[in-house]
């Protein structure tokens, strides 16, 4: 890869799609449904799977549409009416790795933040699923525009769940006024994110749990 293009994993559309084949434009992430037939989930969840296994084979750079297109069963028309290239279709198989953000309760915010936690640690729980993370963090300094869309798009809105909880805990009372929230929210995510890297058998059950406490030891007032 020239450096000209090393910090880019964009994949440019067949000929035949420019010509009229497929979209007419590309539509920004979250809005990719166009009028007409409705999409297939099972297609998408397949194009997904299909996805991730070759990023967990072949890395960022091996992406390819067309061996998508191959494993998951499809043509490379389906997944360009659903992506516009292969950066798009990476960042949502990536979303994919992470478990959904629990519904919370509201009530305390020592609870809510175990349930967070908790969350974190299921990703572990499956080793394809945790080799692949780890395999994106060993390439991401590779790719930074890629991580940078990652971040923004994925990890940013689940650490704004954390720093809202965190902030109702210091309006409520539960939690000291003068705290640092962000220092706080990668004391805790780093912590998780440290155990499963380290333990590929996955996070023992009540570590997300001890973390919370161990950190709300030294917040709570005294």
């Amino acid at each position: 890869m020239s450096a000209a293009n090393a910090n880019t994993v964009v994949e440019q559309k067949p000929a035949e799609q420019a010509a009229g084949a497929g979209p007419e434009s590309p539509a920004p992430a979250g809005q990719r449904r166009r009028p007409g037939r409705p999409r297939s989930e099972e297609a998408d969840r397949a194009i997904i799977d299909a996805a991730l296994c070759v990023f967990a084979e072949h890395g960022v750079e091996g992406l390819c549409i067309e061996k998508v297109a191959a494993k998951a069963g499809v043509g490379k028309a389906t997944i360009y009416r659903r992506w516009p290239g292969k950066e798009d279709l990476l960042l949502d198989a990536l979303a994919a790795l992470k478990s959904p953000i629990p519904e919370l309760r509201g009530e305390s915010a020592r609870d809510d933040l175990v349930a967070l936690m908790q969350a974190m640690a299921a990703m572990y729980e499956d080793p394809r699923r945790a080799s692949e993370f780890t395999l994106l963090l060993g390439e991401g300094a590779k790719f930074p525009r890629l991580m940078a869309r990652y971040t923004e798009t994925v990890v940013e809105p689940r650490r704004d769940v954390i720093r809202s909880v965190l902030r109702r805990g210091i309006g409520t009372g539960e939690l000291r006024p003068d705290i640092d929230v962000e220092v706080a929210l990668f004391m805790m995510t780093g912590a998780m994110i440290s155990r499963g890297k380290h333990q590929p058998e996955g996070i023992s059950d009540g570590f997300a749990q001890r973390v919370v406490d161990e950190l709300l030891a030294g917040l709570t007032p005294r």
